[in-house]
């Protein structure tokens, strides 16, 4: 404790108007705890672990000791990936998907493969390519690019408006996939890494993603969560590679019920 920028003594008696700082120690972030359960590696190599994530479980724990995610599973069947990132807590992972999206996730093995890596998903032009498959809901063309700022509100994100100093670059494409009435299945790549871009880009034009109510997707009764998935991932670090993940079996039931595609 320092009174009026001085180290106080023992005992000291603080006048009004003394100006009192206490300095508090920060705790380091202590590292995912190994946890044994179910995990799809889709790649591996010596610098790369790409795991299929599935919808319902976070990334990494955002407390200490908690469980039940991707870092803990990594954690367990590869003990050194909790020295490559430069959080222990995140296992290795270089990038998130939500809760809810399921598919492609990708973990260094070292902190050198870990920040190369880190540097292809950042910057307004990530050379990382990712694709996610998702189906919405609402009028759109064959293809298109969404280039819309977007903005930290809360829980979500949404399209800057022009006072936002905090908004952030967002670029995304998009192609349809098949049509099925009004829903439409699209592919859609992301070249920037704003939180809950694809879902904010495509509410923002008008095309929800079904079941993804925070942004305005119509429910659907055989979806317990949102029809989103990170379908591909390619990456170059160190040398070029890309990995797919199959759909679900509960998205690809949700297609089955909206018959034919067109």
């Amino acid at each position: 404790m320092r009174v009026d920028g001085r180290r106080a003594k023992k005992g000291q008696t603080v006048a009004e108007g003394q100006r009192v700082g206490v300095e508090v120690p920060v705790e380091a972030p202590r590292a995912a705890v190994p946890e044994e359960g179910p995990l799809t590696v889709l790649h591996e190599d010596a610098d790369r672990v790409f795991v299929d994530k599935p919808a319902g479980m976070p990334v990494h724990p955002l407390a200490a000791g908690e469980t039940g995610t991707v870092a803990n599973r990594l954690a367990a069947r590869f003990p050194g990936l909790v020295d490559a990132s430069e959080d222990p807590r995140e296992a290795g992972l270089v990038h998130r998907l939500d809760i809810d999206t399921s598919g492609v996730l990708l973990a260094a093995k070292s902190r050198e493969a870990w920040s190369a890596l880190r540097a292809e998903f950042s910057g307004a032009n990530s050379s990382a390519k990712k694709l996610y498959v998702a189906l919405v809901t609402g009028p759109l063309g064959d293809e298109g690019e969404i280039e819309l700022p977007l903005v930290q509100h809360g829980d979500h994100a949404r399209p800057a408006l022009s006072s936002d100093a905090a908004a952030r670059p967002a670029l995304s494409k998009f192609r349809v996939l098949g049509r099925f009435g009004l829903d439409s299945l699209v592919e859609v790549q992301i070249f920037t890494g704003v939180m809950h871009q694809v879902r904010a880009h495509l509410a923002g034009i008008g095309a929800p993603i079904v079941g993804d109510a925070l942004y305005g997707g119509r429910p659907h009764g055989g979806l317990s969560r949102f029809f989103l998935h990170a379908a591909s991932l390619s990456v170059s670090y160190p040398t070029p590679v890309t990995v797919t993940s199959p759909l679900p079996p509960e998205l690809e039931a949700v297609l089955d019920t909206l018959g034919p595609r067109s």
